[in-house]
């Protein structure tokens, strides 16, 4: 499938395996994975870094598998998840680079195409987010308050 913004199609990657079967040589139970989960939330790392670091550091390939949950859903029982996302965080961080990098160098055309591009992606991924509960309804992408969530 083409990608939004370029003619290329991507690349191939590696893919999960299909057996979802939990693996037999982890040596931690549900619950202490659900309690690692917690520890490193309460260190405040973003879920896509919680699972990084609980399969480079801990072993656990894939909490899904395991548990029957992801890191996200374990967050969300606890209470614990950002109020923004994760994904759109990163979208908003990018357009305050973006903005700074532009008032710095007010005729650089191709940052100012990249900023059209982050805040489209901005505006797409927040109403998919009020649709599905995850943002408030009220919710909207202000650029002139983009510091103030960013921060």
């Amino acid at each position: 499938m083409a990608r939004i913004y370029s003619r290329s199609r991507g690349k191939a990657g590696s893919k999960k395996p299909l057996v979802f079967t939990k693996p037999t040589w982890i040596r931690y139970s549900e619950k202490e994975i659900n309690m690692l989960v917690l520890k490193l939330a309460k260190d405040e790392l973003t879920p896509s870094q919680i699972g990084l670091v609980l399969r480079d550091r801990y072993g656990i390939p894939d909490i899904k598998n395991i548990i029957g949950k992801s890191v996200t859903d374990v967050l969300k029982e606890k209470k614990m998840l950002p109020e923004i996302p994760e994904d759109l965080y990163a979208l908003l961080k990018r357009a305050l680079k973006i903005i700074t990098h532009l008032e710095q160098n007010g005729q650089d055309q191709t940052a100012k195409r990249g900023l059209i591009i982050t805040e489209s992606k901005i505006r797409r991924l927040s109403r998919y987010y009020k649709k599905e509960g995850m943002l408030p309804k009220g919710w909207k992408y202000n650029p002139d308050q983009l510091k103030l969530i960013v921060s």
